[in-house]
């Protein structure tokens, strides 16, 4: 008798095809991997059952590692070999590293690309492979709980996370032996976990609160598309911030000084990890501490809820800007708003939640565990991609969080795709040559909200040579910048006569700290009626450059033809005044200096253009050209 296979509904009809995939939530302090099994997603433990993998990966003299638990287990006794937190330094430099606190404990080194790399024990380890050792593990177990091999995965990344840090992400992902079908935004994860996808239409606000990072995203979703509207964030603060505010105030109380050991820092982190997780989990009396100092002293004393309040409250108070800034990008008020799901597990905090309903006035969607949320909206999605799953329709349309453009002549910097543009993108752009017979064009690429080059962050340099020669303006390049659906930039330039081109992914080596992205939007309100003034004197310079670069070309080909000796006086004292004006800073003074030009050589122009229209129709009848 033949057997008949039946399935659930939405799964593969053949379910020996089913393919193997899985979303993980890459955390700063614990990552998860979940998968879609039965029709429904769900987050895979290790074999004692623990379903938190905290980030934290210890190296050993012999070139082994440990992970997890394990690993955080020695933070205390091996600081320096036991590396957490490494999401912080994803896409970054050393310089910006240093930034952000001199109170780690680790060894940083420059690599040749630019890189940073921590020493310890087992040799010079960059965040990309220490990340990369945490996926290995994750990739492990959801191999022996399925009993294969993956097809793929999606991996969550923080939506204000720049380019140079999706890429270094993705990159672990390789390294760690996985085929990353996408890089999905955390907050845009957690909507999929919440079923909003399915949901009639309507504004989500998603706040979330991590170990070590922030960030808030304002989606409209409407029949299982979602749009993010605008998105804006920290990439450097989260749980982690609050617990170093507990362990000043236990320093502060215990009379210890800035400058402690390495071991000590660790246990004070852990103390006032363990006290804000009891107060959030109890909230009734105060939380007992006990503190070993270096001195052999122990400090005994006690903190509550209150207490613990009043200590992190500025930091939460932070994380509201944030929200204020993407409602105005988003042009919708607060009560406009339909739902304000919360991700990651610091806004389990009593007091955030409190600050964020009142902001929003209204209340929170909490039902899902914050923890779990973002790596069960990843694993949906993944089965997705993987195939498994068809008849699905849903579509994510993510943003860039910072306007992508290139640098134009005297320095300005010319916005090809603006901020908060929905991604994948292509957009183009024509540009043309400045001198005569040039054959190659340098191209910088930036990001960044300011007019002028200099107030932008360089990306990348390339160039595109074997440009045929031409007079001034006559070549056509069109440059094409490209933003696939992970965030990633590629860049080619083509001249469009000859069809040479010249591409490039752009990788850059660090990515933006929180500071600079905050200090560029910022300027780019603060400053933008100064830079709008700068730009129009810079472009005004550049007119005024190429005007005199062209008449005097001019003037060296035919001018002793054309000109007498009174019309040639003229032409250069107009010339020389536009010289004059043009370093200077008042832009109308170089515009009336322009045209003053213009005016004095107006008979020149017409002369020449005359003879080079008589020189065309030479040996030609006035019914050729009328055919």
């Amino acid at each position: 008798m033949a057997l008949l296979q039946i399935t659930e509904p939405g799964l593969s009809t053949a379910p020996h095809e089913h393919r193997l995939a899985a979303g993980i939530d890459l955390g700063t302090t614990n990552s998860l991997v979940a998968t879609v099994r039965s029709g429904s997603a769900t987050v895979l433990p290790d074999r004692d059952g623990v379903q938190l993998l905290p980030s934290v990966v210890r190296y050993l003299p012999d070139g082994a590692h440990l992970v997890g638990a394990e690993a955080s287990a020695r933070a205390v006794s091996d600081p320096l070999n036991t590396i957490s937190s490494v999401k912080r330094f994803m896409g970054r430099g050393v310089e910006d590293i240093e930034r952000l606190g001199s109170s780690l404990p680790y060894a940083f080194v420059a690599g040749a690309s630019g890189m940073p790399l921590i020493h310890t024990a087992a040799g010079d380890r960059s965040p990309v492979q220490v990340s990369a050792d945490i996926l290995s593990v994750l990739r492990q177990r959801v191999e022996a709980t399925l009993g294969g091999e993956l097809t793929g995965v999606v991996i969550t990344v923080p939506a204000y996370f720049d380019d140079a840090q999706r890429q270094a992400t993705k990159d672990a992902g390789r390294l760690a032996g996985l085929k990353v079908l996408r890089l999905l935004n955390e907050p845009t994860a957690a909507a999929v976990a919440y079923g909003l996808d399915h949901s009639a239409g309507g504004t989500v606000v998603i706040y979330d609160l991590g170990g070590g990072t922030f960030d808030v995203s304002i989606l409209r979703l409407n029949q299982g598309v979602f749009e993010v509207l605008a998105t804006a964030g920290n990439t450097a603060l989260g749980g982690d911030d609050m617990d170093r505010l507990i362990a000043g105030w236990i320093m502060q109380q215990a009379g210890v000084s800035d400058a402690v050991g390495h071991s000590l820092q660790r246990r004070l982190l852990q103390a006032a990890r363990r006290i804000k997780e009891t107060l959030t989990e109890t909230g009734t009396g105060a939380v007992p501490v006990s503190l070993e100092l270096e001195d052999g002293r122990t400090w005994e004393g006690e903190l509550d809820r209150p207490q613990m309040n009043e200590l992190i409250d500025p930091l939460i108070r932070k994380t509201l800007a944030p929200c204020r800034r993407t409602l105005r990008d988003a042009g919708i008020a607060v009560d406009e708003v339909d739902e304000v799901v919360m991700v990651g597990g610091s806004t389990r905090v009593p007091r955030v939640r409190e600050l964020v309903t009142e902001f929003f006035s209204r209340e929170l969607l909490v039902d899902i565990d914050p923890d779990k949320v973002v790596a069960i909206g990843a694993a949906i999605q993944a089965d997705i991609l993987a195939g498994n799953k068809p008849e699905d329709e849903m579509l994510l349309l993510d943003v860039i969080p910072l306007s992508l453009g290139i640098e134009t002549m005297g320095g300005l910097s010319e916005k090809i795709i603006p901020r908060n543009t929905t991604i994948p993108v292509a957009r183009a752009q024509e540009f043309t040559t400045f001198k005569d017979g040039q054959t190659a064009m340098a191209l910088h690429v930036l990001q960044g909200e300011r007019e002028l080059v200099d107030d932008c962050r360089s990306l990348a340099r390339f160039e595109l040579r074997g440009i045929p020669p031409m007079t001034a303006g006559a070549a056509r390049i069109r440059v094409t910048f490209q933003v696939d659906a992970d965030g990633l930039l590629g860049v080619t330039a083509e001249e469009q006569t000859s069809g040479i081109r010249a591409h490039i992914e752009v990788r850059p080596s660090y990515g933006l700290t929180d500071n600079e992205i905050e200090t560029m939007l910022r300027d780019s309100m603060e400053h933008s009626r100064e830079d709008m003034d700068a730009r129009r004197l810079r472009e005004v310079q550049v007119e005024a450059d190429r005007v005199l670069e062209a008449l005097q070309a001019a003037v060296q080909e035919d001018g002793d033809r054309f000109l007498d000796a009174q019309e040639r006086a003229a032409i250069d004292q107009a010339a020389q005044a536009l010289s004059t004006a043009s370093g200077g800073e008042d832009h109308r003074a170089i515009k009336k200096a322009i045209e003053a030009v213009e005016a004095a050589s107006a008979a020149y122009v017409e002369h020449r253009m005359n003879a080079n229209i008589q020189k065309a129709m030479a040996g030609h009848s006035v019914d050729e050209f009328k055919r």
